[in-house]
């Protein structure tokens, strides 16, 4: 682009254009030469190159004018103007209407001559101006537009940080990172804690701080934007957000990213023997429907099986329970239930929660979902685990607003309800308990289905009505009818591989799990034997809620699998004939010290686990025994179930598993998480289930009012259909 003060070749020659009107350039050579030749010539000249043309914006950065104040904007605005009239004789630039003024003409006066009548101009008005500052604006006009006539001391950044003493400033940010993961404290420890590093860096009183109203606006300024301020829970959140920028998650099918987590829920239950406690709430939430495909509640102590169950209860329809209304029944959704049941026969009777086999699962990094029985689980039905980075809940942030909406919606409105922390905690929350874990279940699963799952959720639009909210079993009934339904069916074998695995040898005494010696007569043929596998170890699964027995998959060539799963019996199950778990097993061993050989100790906390149960039993012990037994009988219900779920014992009588406990310090401890299992029931009250022979399940010492109220769902049998 040909300009004023750029350089041209013409003729074999170096020129500056001086000037440039109606059609013509003024060109000045380097040896001072001057030519004036039309434009048209110019461009058709052989030689002629632009050598040096000065850059400039082409659009001014109006917004940035626009942040400016008003006198300073004016000014720079005022300046262009007459930069232009300086240029080209017209303040409104090339273009304009009407002759240029007598001294600013082009072709009349130089631009030497039309800089020097300018300055005279802008003195003569009362702003005094010399030349030289005339042609340092033109200058910074060809560069810069009119963001370079502006007075830049209006546009220097301002210091939020005041005249703070840099010093003090690292000090302090130093501090406030140290603190972020610590106790919440008052400012005044702020300042203790920057006097004592700065005494360190530079020795005793050489940096002064500032006083103590300067201090503290010093910190806002340091750690409000940061979020190095606040409660400790808000500092944790702020410090394991992921970077930004913030990608949405779009998921497009029911099972597609399934999250999974658990909580302590807001509201206290009462355990057996009168034990009040919090329980632990389990859910997995389909991000697609923001259905809550399984939600379990149990007393504390989960392990990784049951999270592994948790994964086949969300693959088998939910039964109806004989309290329930009709109107919860599947068939009386907007489910589209008769093609449904066409291809899942199961779906007759079953209640409205979808059913929906995840493809994907997210999990954070507690023990029981990274541990390696839920990840084998899932690696069997195909399911990939996707873990988020440690403490980082916004990377799960759909399934903690479940949570939430869980908290507000339901837990608020039931008895002994604690609030979210200690200081919204009525007076007496723990004397207002009055359900059971099992009544409180019951409640929570008719509210999923009556009060989640129809309920209008402004996340779910469906693209043809967009403004329309759906509910999570109508944005269930728009995506099936797309992606299609599978059913997955399981069996007993399914459900005995979703269990924790072991591998080791078959001795002569049988198999040996932390101090319990199992054995059976259908190991005699594999004892000292390796096994078919390249290690040669024998694959050994357990329940930590029924440590009565374990499986062990023995090869069996006339079976369709060329395997079969064989229950082998804890040698001392007639000694102790009340559930226990892997728990109350732990905190027996605590107790009792070793004195003698394995085989005596093992007798020994055999008998210390009965005498342990039977006292609790009576009412007697101390309190933190009544809590492990009440959790231990809390569970004797689901273990009837497991019972029926695994097959009964060889030639034994089939052991009821019982819950777990939070505090279990053993080697294979996990992380609390929450169980209901692939199994769902509610009989008659009194009802046990056939083939327990075990101790009384919940309810031993409890009114009958108070006891749970279950029937049984079986998998097994249900398996068989298929």
């Amino acid at each position: 682009m040909v300009e004023l003060g750029c350089q041209v070749r013409f003729g074999g020659r170096t020129w500056t254009v001086a000037a440039l009107a109606h059609g013509q350039v003024r060109l000045v050579a380097e040896d001072g030469a001057v030519a004036a030749v039309l434009l048209s010539l110019l461009f058709a000249d052989a030689g002629f190159e632009v050598l040096d043309a000065p850059g400039g914006p082409s659009v001014p950065p109006l917004g940035l004018l626009e942040s400016l104040p008003e006198a300073v904007r004016e000014r720079a605005l005022a300046w262009e103007r007459h930069v232009r009239e300086v240029e080209t004789g017209q303040p409104g630039g090339p273009g304009a209407a009407g002759p240029p003024r007598a001294e600013y003409a082009p072709q009349a006066r130089t631009l030497a001559q039309r800089e020097e009548a300018k300055a005279a101009e802008l003195s003569a008005a009362g702003m005094p101006t010399s030349v030289v500052t005339v042609r340092r604006m033109r200058a910074r006009y060809r560069r810069e537009g009119v963001w370079g006539l502006v007075d830049h001391r209006a546009t220097r950044p301002r210091s939020f940080l005041g005249r703070a003493d840099e010093r003090v400033v690292a000090a302090l940010r130093e501090v406030l990172e140290a603190v972020r993961e610590r106790s919440s404290g008052a400012r005044g420890r702020l300042r203790v804690y920057t006097e004592r590093l700065l005494a360190e860096q530079y020795g005793e009183g050489v940096v002064p701080l500032p006083s103590s109203a300067t201090f503290n606006r010093l910190v806002h300024t340091l750690a409000d934007g940061r979020g190095l301020l606040g409660s400790a829970r808000q500092r944790r959140w702020r410090s394991a957000r992921p970077a930004p920028p913030f990608v949405p998650t779009t998921v497009m099918a029911p099972g597609e990213l399934v999250m999974m987590d658990s909580t302590v829920l807001d509201a206290f239950v009462v355990l057996d023997d009168g034990v009040v406690e919090r329980p632990e709430l389990t859910i997995a939430l389909d991000v697609a429907t923001r259905t809550i495909c399984a939600a379990v509640l149990r007393a504390k102590g989960t392990r990784s099986v049951d999270a592994a169950q948790l994964l086949a209860q969300m693959m088998v329809p939910a039964p109806m329970r004989p309290s329930w209304a009709e109107a919860l029944a599947m068939e009386h959704s907007v489910v589209p239930y008769e093609r449904l049941l066409s291809v899942d026969a199961r779906l007759e009777g079953a209640a409205a929660r979808p059913v929906i086999t995840p493809q994907t699962i997210v999990v954070d990094q507690g023990k029981v979902f990274v541990s390696s029985s839920f990840i084998a689980a899932c690696e069997s039905l195909g399911i990939s685990v996707q873990p988020t980075p440690p403490g980082n809940g916004p990377a799960k942030g759909h399934v903690e607003r479940a949570f939430s909406s869980i908290n507000t919606l339901f837990v608020q409105h039931v008895a002994a309800y604690t609030g979210s922390h200690t200081g919204e905690r009525g007076q007496d929350a723990e004397g207002e308990a009055v359900w059971t874990l099992a009544q409180l279940n019951d409640l929570l699963q008719e509210w999923i289905i009556c009060g989640w799952q129809e309920r209008e959720h402004d996340g779910l639009r469906h693209p043809m009505m967009p403004r329309c909210a759906l509910s999570p079993n109508e944005m269930w009934a728009a995506l099936v009818a797309v992606c299609g339904y599978v059913p997955v069916p399981l069996g007993r074998e399914d459900y005995i591989e979703l269990m924790p695995v072991r591998r080791q040898k078959i001795n002569d005494y049988g198999v040996r799990i932390d101090y319990r010696t199992y054995d059976h007569k259908v190991l005699n043929p594999y004892r000292g034997e390796r096994s078919p596998a390249a290690d040669g170890l024998w694959e050994i699964h357990y329940n930590p809620h029924a440590p009565g027995q374990v499986w062990v998959r023995l090869p069996k060539p006339d079976q369709p699998r060329g395997y079969e799963w064989e229950a082998v019996p804890w040698i001392h199950h007639t000694l102790v004939s009340a559930p226990f778990t892997d728990f109350t097993w732990q905190y027996i061993k605590r107790t009792v010290a070793r004195r003698t050989h394995r085989a005596q100790h093992e007798h020994d906390l055999a008998l210390a686990l009965r005498e342990l149960l039977e006292r609790a039993a009576a009412g007697h012990g101390t309190r933190r025994e009544k809590v492990v037994a009440a959790r231990t009988r809390t569970a004797a219900t689901d273990g009837a179930v497991w019972g029926i779920l695994y097959g009964q014992q060889p030639e034994a009588e089939v052991l009821e598993p019982a819950d777990e406990d939070v505090f279990d310090d053993s080697e294979d401890d996990e992380e609390p998480l929450t169980d209901d299992g692939a199994v769902d029931a509610w009989p008659a009250e009194g009802a046990q289930p056939s083939n327990s022979s075990a101790a009384p399940v919940q309810g031993a010492g409890v009114p009958a009012a108070r006891r749970a109220k279950v029937t049984v769902y079986d998998p097994f049998e249900e398996s068989l259909r298929w």
